[in-house]
């Protein structure tokens, strides 16, 4: 590939029905790794999100130094901002004390600022820009935001709404097939419907995950976290393996 080629690629992958099921698989690991290390191991949220947070910035330095898209450097860099997603919303939900509403509502403004300064920054949020650092720091740190906005609202819903894990995946997965319909039916933009289903996955991850590892009593499958956790890393990377990714074309949208 000539280098005029080259500058033309993102350093995130096409968005294809193999990424949004690496995507929800990656939140899932989030919420049952996450509750591994802050619940299982006894750390807690606080001692978890700095675990997380250091692994994080490592890892988005990582990326932002890579020359160009590496799935395994971009997927491990969604894992951990998923972790420390779900460590930091439950440190600010439970042991912050501002509850599920209050935590939820504090990360959407945080988001919805990340975004807005991200456009009036550089034009456009468009994924399929992420070719410079600048544009590349703007991107994670939303994501961070989005991911930890995710958890909040699949605890909201689950617990404080009262729909269960199972009532909750189901309204989340309702709301993603509106996103699917308005992408082949409407002319909404692709960047919007993007970023709108980007965030809706998380929350739909965060139940899955509570699903899987919560006590019967609590309507779960009380699985080990750990197992639970491998079973679903083990997943990611034979979806990476088996169905390759390219990165996403500047200006495919």
């Amino acid at each position: 590939m000539n280098t005029a080629a080259k500058n033309n690629l993102s350093k995130v992958p096409e968005v294809t029905l193999v990424f949004w099921i690496i995507k929800i698989l990656a939140t899932t690991l989030g919420e049952t790794g996450g509750d591994a290390v802050s619940m299982s191991m006894n750390l807690g949220y606080l001692v978890g999100t700095a675990i997380f947070t250091a692994l994080f910035l490592v890892a988005v330095f990582a990326q932002i130094k890579a020359k160009g898209f590496h799935p395994f450097l971009y997927w491990t860099t969604i894992i951990a901002t998923t972790t420390v997603g779900t460590t930091l919303a439950d440190f600010a939900d439970r042991s912050l004390g501002i509850g599920y509403a209050g935590g939820s509502s504090l990360l959407l403004v945080l988001l919805m600022t990340s975004l807005f300064v991200w456009h009036r920054s550089l034009g456009t949020i468009a994924v399929e820009t992420i070719i410079t650092s600048k544009a590349e720091m703007f991107y994670w740190v939303t994501i961070m935001f989005s991911q930890t906005l995710g958890t909040a609202l699949g605890d909201w819903t689950a617990d404080t709404a009262g729909l269960g894990y199972d009532g909750a995946a189901i309204l989340f997965t309702a709301l993603l097939g509106i996103v699917v319909a308005a992408y082949h039916w409407t002319s909404i933009s692709r960047t919007t419907l993007f970023w709108v289903a980007f965030i809706l996955t998380r929350p739909l991850g965060a139940v899955v995950g509570d699903f899987l590892d919560k006590p019967f009593s609590s309507g779960g499958l009380e699985l080990s976290r750990y197992s639970a956790s491998a079973a679903l890393l083990v997943f990611i990377v034979a979806c990476i393996m088996i169905f390759p990714q390219r990165a996403g074309k500047q200006g495919a949208h």
